[in-house]
């Protein structure tokens, strides 16, 4: 995500294409006359000429076009760059391009760079430390789940599920740091190696599987509030499916359209329109999650004010549903909201919610559904104590063996 929004990908990506589109042109073209308003007579072909797409013209006739429109690089400037056609071809364009498009960093383009190196620098520094407390917390949670038999459980597998995603997310960044970044020498704006490819895909199919598994814990709660007396292990697979096949499906169809379509970079190009087929996904799991966060709030509220319903199931819907229902709005509000801006507008706040805040959604995870459930801490407490009342007894042992010798 850093790596797509630099200053310096954002301009290589629009001459890209605009460039792109001028060829388009060129090839609509070739099978045509030149100049179809005028046929018979010379003139000269579209042509880029790596800044901007000159159309087909007469001879003798002259083209002006403006300054390349890239907000942040390029000054606001009146001024038109015109070039003729002539008997040998298109003229120079005139002025320059460097006179008519002054440049917003000349002067001072040393500071820009080194004021972009050093926020990227501690963008990277705060998200590392993020995946870092997350991924521990997550491997603990687990463990912890694992190695308690009293915690064996359909809900407690689809949150050890749903923790995999988080560690599959804080790795599939690392990795694609050290793949986009373990080498300064190459252009990070251009790199198309299939290790870079396959990183990107990772990363994308990591984040897929996180909204999934928070889709299938909104729909395990809701089964668990509509079915009572249902044996929830029936269900299990079904949701395996949904968390991990969909994400899998998914991804699938999104590197054939883009080795099809749009095989060029990285493949971390937000522009792309192929990029609605990862995005897509993302924004049905969070509506729908958003359906089951009102339903579940609605039947929650009918259950306990239900005089036919005990005390103790309504503390047990209580704590089944805090975490869930917390997680729900907590998770993809601003994605969506991102969502229906162009991927270069508020470029900072997306990043700071998408990596720094991102990064520590692994921990609040594992608090919310592990280290701050009762049933998690009383387990806990107990195999503490059998274990302190394991460790006297052996040292009492040891010490009657000791005096008896």
């Amino acid at each position: 995500q850093v790596r797509a929004t630099h200053p310096d990908c954002a301009v290589v990506s629009y001459f890209r294409e605009r460039e792109a589109e001028c060829l388009e042109l060129v090839r609509s073209e070739s099978g045509s006359p030149a100049l179809p308003e005028r046929p018979g007579l010379p003139g000269c072909l579209t042509e880029w000429d790596g800044v901007s797409c000159w159309s087909a013209v007469p001879l003798g006739q002259a083209q002006a076009v403006a300054c390349p429109d890239i907000h942040h690089v390029f000054k606001k400037s009146k001024a038109l760059i015109r070039r003729n056609c002539t008997e040998s071809g298109w003229s120079f364009p005139s002025p320059p391009y460097h006179n008519a498009c002054e440049l917003e960093v000349i002067g001072t383009s040393n500071d820009t760079e080194a004021k972009a190196s050093v926020y990227f620098v501690t963008m990277k520094a705060l998200y590392t430390c993020g995946y870092s407390i997350s991924l521990a917390a997550l491997f603990l949670a687990i463990g912890i789940f694992s190695c308690c038999r009293k915690l064996h459980c359909t809900r407690n597998s689809i949150h050890i599920h749903f923790f995999t995603s988080f560690i599959l997310r804080g790795a599939a960044v690392f990795i694609k740091d050290s793949v986009l970044f373990s080498d300064e020498s190459i252009d990070h704006c251009t790199i198309s190696t299939v290790n870079c490819k396959a990183a990107i895909a990772f990363f994308h199919y990591s984040v897929l599987a996180n909204f999934y598994w928070l889709l299938v814990e909104g729909m395990y709660l809701q089964t668990l509030l509509l079915l009572t007396f249902t044996s929830d292990k029936t269900y299990i697979w079904w949701y395996v499916l949904i968390g991990w096949g969909v994400p899998m499906l998914t991804m699938c169809v999104w590197v054939i359209t883009r080795l099809q379509y749009d095989d060029h970079g990285c493949w971390d190009d937000y522009t792309s329109p192929y990029w609605w087929v990862i995005k897509a996904p993302i924004l049905l799991a969070i509506s729908v999650n958003f359906l089951i966060f009102l339903n579940v709030t609605r039947m929650l509220a009918q259950k306990i004010r239900s005089p036919d319903v005990s005390q103790n199931y309504k503390q047990q819907y209580m704590r089944l549903t805090k975490s869930t229902l917390l997680l729900i709005p907590l998770f993809g509000v601003h994605y969506v909201v991102f969502a229906l801006f162009p991927e270069h507008v508020g470029v900072d706040a997306r990043l700071y919610f998408e990596l720094v805040l991102g990064s520590y959604q692994g921990f609040l995870v594992a608090l919310l559904y592990c280290f701050l459930n009762g049933e998690v801490q009383a387990e806990i407490k107990r195999s503490w104590g059998k274990w302190q009342s394991s460790m006297e007894s052996n040292v009492f042992n040891l010490a009657t063996q000791d005096f008896t010798a």
